[in-house]
């Protein structure tokens, strides 16, 4: 069964170098599931970082619910994320290290499951993000070259 893609994070490629993703699951209210499951959730601006020795998804907005009645959540709300003690003392040393951040990459559906994609990324210099754009380039003229010859 395929994963249902609910969001994606596409600046984070851009703007970090992902070195290791991993996946994890997210503690949620019942609102905040019924509006991420009509696609109502944005990562562009969130980040995770460990509060108590507990990873959290920080700037996480999950829009409020449109059938909302009495029970609602606050859209910007620190979400758990969950994962095993292995896991989390593997990503801690990554973070130790200077210049390492954790960046959300994407939300999907896993089996009926709301996941959370995130990355251990270290930020890129201009020159890299010129670097990158420039071999883009380069390899979209080499594709289109090769199509009309064919």
């Amino acid at each position: 069964m395929a994963n249902k893609i609910i969001a994606t994070n596409r600046k984070a490629y851009y703007n970090y170098n992902i070195v290791q993703k991993y996946e994890s699951g997210i503690v949620l209210k019942g609102s905040e599931v019924k509006s991420i499951r009509e696609s109502k959730v944005s990562i562009k601006e969130s980040y995770v970082r460990f509060i108590k020795g507990e990873l959290y998804a920080v700037g996480m907005n999950i829009a409020e619910y449109s059938n909302q009645g009495y029970a609602t959540h606050d859209p910007q709300r620190v979400k758990k994320l969950l994962l095993n003690k292995k896991e989390m003392i593997e990503i801690r040393e990554y973070i130790d290290q200077k210049g390492y951040t954790l960046i959300p990459t994407s939300v999907y559906l896993k089996k009926g499951k709301i996941k959370v994609e995130f990355g251990i990324a270290k930020g890129k210099k201009l020159w890299d993000k010129r670097k990158d754009k420039m071999d883009k380039d380069i390899k979209r003229d080499i594709d289109r070259e090769l199509k009309g010859r064919v």
